[in-house]
């Protein structure tokens, strides 16, 4: 059946985009889990039923409630049934520690919290700890009900669609207020970015508790029609069973995703994976590097696309769209709806090509952190802009590219050294599978470069072959002060579940002065 285009501009909320969707197309299947498939109706079904469930134990508008969840059915349940009703959906990645889960429960006081126990051992473990009782609906667990919780009051609890929880890489993690005109703005730019249409298959493996799982995949496939196999984990051998076999056509994820999937298909001695549905092969979240791009655009046969985005940003600020290919790092153009300054230490406007701190307002940007005034000041500037802590340029033509975090920015001999740029440099290595570069501040005052990487499979080096090779590497293609004076090897580097990788616990790691 061919569908078309619900209106985003017309809707208020998310949820309106699925129920376009069941009116026009209740037996279009949308969801493929491993189990079965989910039609519109199948999913509907369930939507109303917790919708039913939240309501009969006090859930209002404005209220939050916590998702314990990986990704399944029941869990995008549960974040349409919240906007059915106005509450907004928090969810949290139920691979978390149980003092983590705990923490957050505090963070979003919630009225209900749920657990997506049916695919999931951990989050069955955390509905224990929590006295969770059996939902409505099967494969669900929910907590008792907190009845001190406080709903927020009109104009933002009709505003705000959910809280997502940044990553925490640099500190203690925020909720960002996600829009509901946010979400449904980049519903409609990411699915016409990828030409996304009924015909399409994306892999839905990225935690939808991260803005890349809810918007790009969960928000762009509602609007686009297109289908999701459902998936609540990664695993390599599986990415590839549904490029060959079950129609796979939209291939997102971090850096760190296809730096694994390379791997899977070196120990398999596979040059090129089956794909036979595949037109559309996308990266963001995290930096890219020229070395990654080449390999998987040589082993997928497809051109690897890029994007900038981030949580306070209901999406993505800048994209590369289908059939725009670059030959280089950029993550593309400014998207509709949104605006872009580079900016110096001062806050004024720096010309094309000169380094500084991205600021950015538009459609998609946070109405502010949850309940943390203090946090939201230190970030909002004059004029509604948002300092976004990530240093870039802009080319000529426009186009962003990212150099790295301000605050990761490291000074060494009066220079500026640009964390990203010496990754690029490690990684073009070919025995390094993976680095990670930091700044550890010295007696002097100096900042040393230490260098983590992972070796990639079946290199034949020593450790210190390895080591002298790299410096000699590193010296071929960077001044002296970009450098690094310490090569740490490391069997895997610490990532979040959205793929970027936990530098603070790697300085937790160097040695101190």
């Amino acid at each position: 059946m061919t569908s078309t285009h619900p209106s985003a501009a017309a809707s208020a909320c998310i949820h309106t985009l699925f129920d376009q969707r069941l009116a026009s197309a209740p037996q279009e299947v949308f969801l493929y889990a491993p189990e079965r498939e989910w039609t519109f109706a199948d999913l509907g079904t369930l939507v109303d039923a917790l919708a039913r469930e939240m309501q009969a134990h006090g859930v209002v508008e404005g209220d939050r409630v916590l998702i314990v969840a990986e990704n399944c059915p029941e869990h995008v349940a549960l974040i349409l049934a919240c906007s059915r009703i106005g509450a907004w959906s928090c969810g949290v990645n139920a691979r978390m520690s149980r003092g983590e889960i705990r923490a957050f429960i505090a963070k979003a006081d919630p009225r209900l919290v749920y657990f997506t126990a049916g695919v999931s051992d951990v989050a069955a473990g955390h509905a224990q700890d929590a006295a969770a009782v059996p939902s409505v609906v099967a494969g669900l667990s929910r907590s008792p009900v907190r009845t001190q919780a406080l709903a927020e009051p009109a104009p933002l609890a009709q505003q705000v669609a959910a809280v997502i929880f940044t990553s925490g890489t640099t500190g203690t993690p925020k909720g960002v207020l996600v829009s509901h005109a946010g979400l449904l703005q980049f519903a409609r730019v990411s699915s016409q970015s990828r030409a996304l249409g009924p015909q399409d298959r994306s892999y839905a493996y990225l935690p939808m508790t991260h803005i890349f799982g809810l918007g790009t995949v969960l928000m762009a496939s509602l609007y686009a029609g297109a289908g999701l196999l459902m998936r609540s984990r990664f695993d390599p051998a599986n990415v590839f069973e549904a490029l060959a076999h079950h129609g796979l056509s939209n291939l997102q994820g971090p850096p760190a995703m296809f730096t694994r999937l390379l791997a899977w298909l070196d120990a398999q001695g596979i040059e090129q994976p089956a794909a036979p549905q595949l037109r559309y092969v996308y990266t963001g979240a995290a930096p890219l590097d020229m070395a990654l791009k080449h390999a998987v655009q040589r082993r997928f046969g497809q051109p690897l696309h890029h994007g900038y985005g981030l949580s306070e940003y209901a999406g993505a600020l800048c994209l590369v769209p289908r059939g725009s290919q670059r030959e280089d790092t950029s993550a593309g153009y400014l998207v509709e709806g949104a605006e872009l300054r580079i900016v110096d230490s001062e806050g004024r406007d720096l010309p094309a090509g000169e380094r500084g701190e991205i600021w950015m307002r538009g459609v998609g940007l946070m109405p502010g952190y949850f309940r943390d005034p203090e946090a939201t000041a230190q970030v909002m500037q004059p004029g509604g802009w948002y300092a976004s802590g990530d240093l870039g340029y802009q080319d000529a033509d426009g186009a962003l590219y990212v150099v790295g975090r301000l605050k990761e920015m490291i000074i060494r001999s009066g220079f500026n050294v640009y964390p990203g740029e010496v990754e690029a440099v490690l990684n073009s290595h070919p025995a390094i599978q993976r680095s990670a570069v930091v700044g550890q501040r010295e007696s002097d005052g100096n900042e040393a470069i230490w260098a983590f990487y992972e070796v990639r499979p079946g290199t034949a080096s020593t450790p210190d072959g390895l080591r002298a090779a790299l410096h000699a590497h590193v010296a071929e293609h960077l001044a002296p002060y970009k450098r690094p004076s310490h090569f740490i090897a490391m069997d895997s580097l610490p990532m979040t579940q959205s793929g970027k990788v936990l530098k603070r616990s790697l300085l937790e790691q160097a040695p101190q002065p």
